[in-house]
């Protein structure tokens, strides 16, 4: 797994050993990121369930101007850190090191927004839909901001239709996994 493109390009990425953590693909993180391509720079980024942080530090490289990062497994967080050492990007992150409803809280309650947010839950939990809805209640995506949702094949994103200023843009179907793209309307 490496950076693909931007300051860090062609560096490596640690991954730890074993099956807890399921980094995206170097193949679909290209391909995510060409479709965001016109949202990185100078974008606020929370990478949500981090595991190796290579979303956060591939928009960092791009030139996002910040990434929090939220990862409550020690491996994953020991290996995030790791990794933006090694790509000197650490000074425009911040670690969350504890769980995500409790980080969503913390940033709503902060009133921090963000232009860009990665999900990337334990597949096949129901998490999905949860998370998103915690989103959306504390207001963490800027209008016209882009929400990214990495899940498995069997999750139904039909839940966003019931959120009025949320709407699907754009989905991508690979064999294990798909990608949905969600964008926030404008609000007068």
């Amino acid at each position: 797994m490496r950076v693909i493109a931007g300051s860090a390009r062609s560096l490596p990425l640690s991954v730890p050993e074993g099956k807890d953590i399921r980094p995206t693909t170097d193949r679909y993180k290209e391909t995510v990121f060409n479709i965001l391509r016109p949202y990185i720079f100078g974008s606020n980024v929370l990478d949500l369930f981090s595991g190796t942080g290579s979303i956060g530090i591939e928009a960092l490289s791009r030139g996002a101007t910040r990434c929090v990062f939220v990862e409550n497994h020690k491996t994953a967080i020991t290996c995030i850190e790791k990794n933006l050492n090694f790509t000197k990007l650490f000074e425009k992150a911040e670690i969350m090191k504890y769980d995500y409803s409790k980080a969503l809280m913390d940033l709503g309650n902060h009133g921090i927004q963000f232009d860009l947010i990665y999900l990337d839950p334990p597949f096949d939990q129901g998490m999905e839909e949860e998370t998103i809805s915690q989103i959306h209640g504390y207001d963490l995506l800027k209008d016209d901001g882009i929400m990214v949702c990495e899940s498995s094949l069997k999750t139904d994103m039909s839940f966003i239709e019931n959120l009025k200023t949320y709407e699907i843009i754009k989905e991508r179907t690979y064999n294990t996994c798909k990608f949905s793209f969600i964008r926030k309307l404008k609000t007068i």
